[in-house]
């Protein structure tokens, strides 16, 4: 070999598959871990070279566009790659090179299957959670978005995402029309992906309820949530064979002051199903801070509870989240509450009234 040897010769061998995403997108660092120096990587980006620059730091291994699972790579790559402190070795081959980077915002939706999101490769933009000590630069198509508190990524395929509630809730910050956000928010209850409740105290702990194209969104989100809690309710009695109850009443004293309503009430064994659909409350402890405050509707809810319990009624309380994930367990629960009827002292009379 010659020095008028063509320097894509002089390369060493790359093991490229042009069905692994991996192996099209390297970062400096990973191409030094193969033998491949900066000035080699720089030299095959030329014009009219076989590689280009998707980011700084990151390279495409084929001169044309890049598609969206590559942009998504590269995304990464760029923001996971370490402090220049901290790069005392290459990374290895077989390293992912994300560190703590993960994908959120409008692309994470993309990943988690919102169909309102669209393609991933049709986004223009790519949001990335980071600690906040980085210095990193949103750049291109990147976002950058450092936070003091990163979620425990969950995996699509071998890609770190955000969980959906908070990858909503970084969606959401960057959204100003209300009807998307609307959007948004109901197809995350509807698609069974989250509960109204999950995505109300990030939307809180960002400090995102007051905006106004979220407020409206909010009431729609909660009133879709608790529809799809009262359609798996009726869901869980009937396909677990319990008895028919009377649905949505309101429990009152002859004569007397109104109980409160509940969702299913049993009158022959004096058992009522409560769905505790309540939003959490701005200023509620979490996971980005916020004082601790007492919450209304939970000591309302309490005290209904604790009437209704010493006239003889037993309270079952189930939450979306129950309903959804263990409905087995749930019907079980209820199950056992009308059982036990049969030991329990007899309770008051109450009036039965739709509401």
């Amino acid at each position: 070999m010659t020095q008028n040897t063509p320097l894509s010769a002089r390369l060493p061998r790359l093991p490229l598959h042009p069905d692994d995403v991996t192996q099209r997108v390297l970062s400096a660092a990973q191409l030094r871990a193969r033998g491949v120096s900066a000035a080699q990587a720089s030299a095959q980006c030329l014009p009219g070279g076989p590689w280009q620059h998707l980011l700084p730091g990151v390279y495409l291994l084929h001169p044309g566009p890049p598609t969206g699972q590559e942009r998504l790579r590269g995304a990464l790559l760029y923001t996971g790659r370490p402090p220049a402190s901290a790069r005392r070795a290459p990374a290895g081959p077989a390293e992912t090179g994300y560190g703590e980077a993960m994908v959120t915002g409008v692309a994470a939706l993309a990943l988690h299957g919102f169909a309102s999101v669209g393609e991933l490769a049709a986004l223009h933009r790519i949001d990335v959670l980071v600690p906040r000590t980085r210095r990193l630069r949103s750049t291109r198509f990147v976002e950058v978005l450092r936070t003091a508190s990163m979620p425990t990524a969950v995996r699509v395929g071998e890609v770190p995402v955000a969980p959906v509630e908070r990858a909503l809730a970084d969606a959401v910050a960057g959204t100003a029309e209300a009807a998307d956000v609307r959007r948004l928010l109901t197809e995350a209850v509807r698609g069974g992906h989250c509960e109204p409740a999950a995505v109300v105290r990030e939307l809180s702990e960002a400090k995102l309820l007051g905006r106004p194209a979220v407020v409206g969104a909010v009431d729609a989100l909660l009133a879709e949530g608790r529809a799809v809690a009262e359609a798996r309710l009726y869901a869980m009695v009937r396909e677990h064979g319990l008895p028919e109850p009377v649905w949505n009443v309101e429990l009152r004293l002859p004569g007397g002051p109104c109980l409160g309503g509940v969702d299913a009430y049993w009158p022959d064994h004096a058992v009522a199903v409560e769905l505790d659909s309540r939003a959490p409350r701005q200023g509620v402890p979490g996971r980005r801070g916020g004082r601790a405050q007492e919450d209304p509707q939970w000591a309302a809810y309490a005290a209904k509870r604790e009437h209704l319990e010493r006239l003889g009624v037993t309270v079952v309380r189930l939450t979306p989240r129950k309903l959804r994930e263990t409905p087995d367990q749930q019907a079980t629960v209820v199950r056992t509450a009308l059982m036990a009827a049969a030991d329990r002292e007899p309770a008051a009379y109450v009036m039965v009234l739709p509401r």
